[in-house]
């Protein structure tokens, strides 16, 4: 257990800057914070990769300088216990978790530079290479697919270097290498993501929305005017193999591009595109996958509409995913959550060929109570109910359930 507690995941290094020219940039005051500019602003703005949540969002992030270099660190950590019912559910004790940190330093007067990290020991606190989560699919464990589970994340989830110059007032270059990151496809990954913050699970719909958030030999150029910003990664497109310790390799085979819109500082839209080469280890074939999501922040509510597709060029077939998610701050320390989704689903482990649509509806609630100084506290539960379709009912019972209480940490952003 002393283990589990030490474990610092999700978190969401999202932003403190509202890319529309002309607002406020909080993050300018930031306590902690030396010698920024524009260019070093537009780089402190990013979640995982080169994705963003809405400006308005605060990050819960600790600041900190080191002679020139700003320093910025952000935790958070599960203890989840879930139960889950029907033949197919299951039960486990688990515990995910993220720690990112970041040091950004002003590269001239125009310029800055950023490395960042994200670490998870997730490999030591989710035994057996996955815990329970009705019709998930996605990934292998010890050599077969994963059925109605979640695989753990790597133990080093982003290890990139960033380079952002102002071209202009209103134009910025950004410049993205990374062994291991996030490249330019997708809303911003579940774990960073604003409006999920306070539910562990993942979506059953990850695989087809943003799944490549851990991919490797990530470069990605992108060019930011005004409201809108375009990107395009290379990348290479296979999925995290098993071995979840170690920095994996591969020659750049797969591409993506996106577009963002910054309507205000409360709003981030983006649509992406891009063919992932043989991404699935039991699979043949590339999978050419295409996203749009719409996210909002208002004084800590924050929600997200996404749509992803994947098609699959050896069969050529296509599956569909949506997803709405909030979550609504009451009164401070009382978090209401809610996740709805829609995901087309071909690899269940049943005896019936076809595609399936699967609905996942989930309602949660999490209150924080003052344990630590610099780490917000927080015992929440959600439920989850599913829909599905009466040939696969034999499988997974007709009313198939799932439940997970947990005990979330994070650390403290600076007062």
């Amino acid at each position: 257990m002393k283990s589990i507690l030490l474990a610092l995941p999700l978190a969401a290094l999202a932003q403190a800057q509202d890319p529309t020219p002309g607002m406020n940039m909080p993050g300018m005051n930031m306590p902690g914070m030396t010698g920024m500019n524009p260019a070093a602003m537009s780089l402190m703005n990013l979640a995982t990769g080169t994705s963003v949540n809405p400006a308005a969002w605060e990050m819960p992030m600790l600041m900190a300088h080191l002679g020139d270099w700003n320093l910025m660190f952000m935790a958070d950590a599960f203890i989840v216990d879930t139960q889950q019912s029907g033949p197919r559910g299951g039960d486990k004790l688990y515990s995910p978790s993220i720690f990112m940190a970041a040091a950004g330093h002003r590269a001239g007067a125009k310029g800055a530079i950023q490395a960042d990290l994200m670490l998870s020991l997730d490999p030591a606190t989710i035994t057996g290479e996955r815990y329970p989560l009705l019709f998930q699919t996605g990934e292998t464990a010890y050599g077969h697919a994963l059925y109605d589970a979640q695989h753990p994340h790597n133990f080093i989830m982003a290890l990139g270097l960033h380079y952002a110059y102002e071209i202009s007032e209103n134009t910025t270059l950004e410049l993205y290498a990374a062994p291991v990151g996030d490249p330019a496809l997708g809303p911003v990954a579940y774990p960073h993501r604003a409006s999920a913050e306070e539910i562990p699970q993942a979506p059953i719909s990850h695989h087809l929305q943003d799944s490549t958030h851990i991919s490797d030999d990530v470069v990605t150029v992108g060019i930011a005017y005004k409201k809108l910003k375009l990107e395009a990664s290379g990348f290479h497109g296979a999925e995290p193999g098993e071995n979840r310790w170690i920095i994996q390799q591969g020659r750049i085979d797969s591409w993506s591009t996106r577009l963002w819109f910054f309507p205000t500082k409360n709003w981030a839209a983006q649509f992406s595109a891009g063919r992932l080469t043989h991404p699935e280890a039991l699979e043949v074939g590339d999978q050419i996958r295409t996203t749009g999501s719409l996210s909002y922040t208002r004084g800590g509510w924050s929600s997200s509409l996404i749509w992803g597709r994947v098609h699959y060029t050896a069969t050529d077939r296509n599956l569909n995913s949506y997803l709405a998610e909030s979550v609504v701050p009451i009164a401070k320390k009382n978090f209401i959550t809610g996740r709805i989704e829609l995901a087309d689903k071909d690899e269940l482990y049943v005896p019936i060929p076809g595609t399936f649509r699967i609905g996942a509806y989930t309602l949660g609630y999490t209150r924080d109570i003052d344990l630590f100084s610099h780490i917000q506290t927080g015992i929440g539960a959600n439920f989850s109910a599913y829909s599905l379709p009466d040939p696969i009912k034999p499988f997974y019972g007709n009313h198939p359930v799932g439940g997970n209480i947990f005990v979330r940490f994070r650390l403290r952003k600076n007062s």
